[in-house]
């Protein structure tokens, strides 16, 4: 727009400038001088006064999408819809050139119908918000586009991408549980993830074990005093890079189940190994870690004491 251009006024060279849009004029307020006396407005020029009057007059479509094929730009002939008003002649024309236009399509326009399918069925199915299932079927897409998917299954190539997209939000699912909503075995998961990543040069930040705790702790029913505590924990076992090396739904289940002790609210070390996804035995490891490192034995020795009274 030529107003934005315009910076200072060329008559006594002052920026105190006025936009007047109803006008479509530009007014120096040291001077008066009127700069510009035609303003394009690109403002809409109807009111709006229930969504179907707002749908009707809207000249666009809806936005460009990576979940589709053809990103929500692409046309199709016709609609079946429309066969009650053609002749025969037109009908048979109509469903040869529906035939042709799907014929024409390239391996990666098919290669995508069936893989963005799969991509919304487990997006669905961990319930990821629309932002993480977007950027899970771009990275798709760039995977296809550079030769990625060929020699392996397009599932875990779509099971690596959704991963790698929660990763990026921060929205916190373990391999398990994309493992399981896929049909793929964890470690072919996490091969395609570390694969994608490294050739389309995805920078992931490690996850954060305080991410998991919310989840971990609704599934095992704990107060909200204790997940806070969980995550006190945790921050102190940060300061202390206690987590360093390990994975992060170990420390977040294992500071749950510290916590957990502390304020009295029992739960077996194989219910909190369930539901973070991890055995027993690293429960147990960082279990010893965290209350040796960060003095926490007195807290459940005093629990203990309380507990035999």
């Amino acid at each position: 727009m030529k107003s934005q251009s315009i910076k200072k006024c060329p008559e006594c060279g002052g920026i105190n400038l006025f936009f007047n849009k109803e006008k479509g004029e530009v007014i120096c307020k040291d001077c008066g001088l009127v700069i510009e006396d035609k303003m394009i407005d690109f403002g809409q020029e109807w009111r709006e006064f229930d969504p179907e009057t707002a749908q009707k007059k809207r000249r666009t479509g809806a936005p460009s999408t990576y979940t589709q094929f053809d990103r929500g730009l692409g046309t199709a002939v016709g609609r079946k819809a429309d066969l009650y008003r053609l002749t025969n002649k037109s009908k048979n024309k109509f469903f040869r050139l529906r035939k042709w236009q799907s014929r024409i399509s390239t391996a990666i326009e098919r290669n995508l119908k069936l893989a963005l399918s799969e991509l919304k069925r487990i997006s669905s199915f961990l319930k990821l918000p629309k932002s993480v299932e977007e950027e899970a079927a771009r990275i798709y897409t760039m995977a296809v586009q550079r030769g990625l998917v060929r020699g392996r299954s397009m599932e875990s190539v779509v099971a690596g991408a959704m991963y790698a997209a929660c990763r990026r939000h921060e929205v916190p699912r373990t391999l398990d549980e994309v493992s399981e909503a896929s049909g793929i075995e964890k470690k072919e998961v996490g091969r395609t993830y570390r694969f994608i990543t490294r050739e389309l040069n995805i920078n992931v930040l490690p996850s954060n074990p305080i991410d998991y705790i919310p989840r971990f702790a609704s599934s095992l029913k704990l107060s909200p005093q204790t997940q806070s505590k969980a995550i006190e924990i945790v921050e102190k076992a940060q300061r202390e890079e206690l987590t360093s090396g390990r994975g992060p739904t170990g420390i977040a289940s294992a500071s749950l189940y510290v916590a957990a002790l502390i304020n009295g609210e029992k739960r077996t070390q194989r219910e909190v190994a369930e539901v973070g996804g991890v055995t027993e035995v690293t429960i147990r490891n960082r279990y010893k870690e965290l209350i040796k490192e960060l003095d926490l034995v007195e807290n459940i020795k005093k629990l203990r004491k309380k507990a035999t009274r």
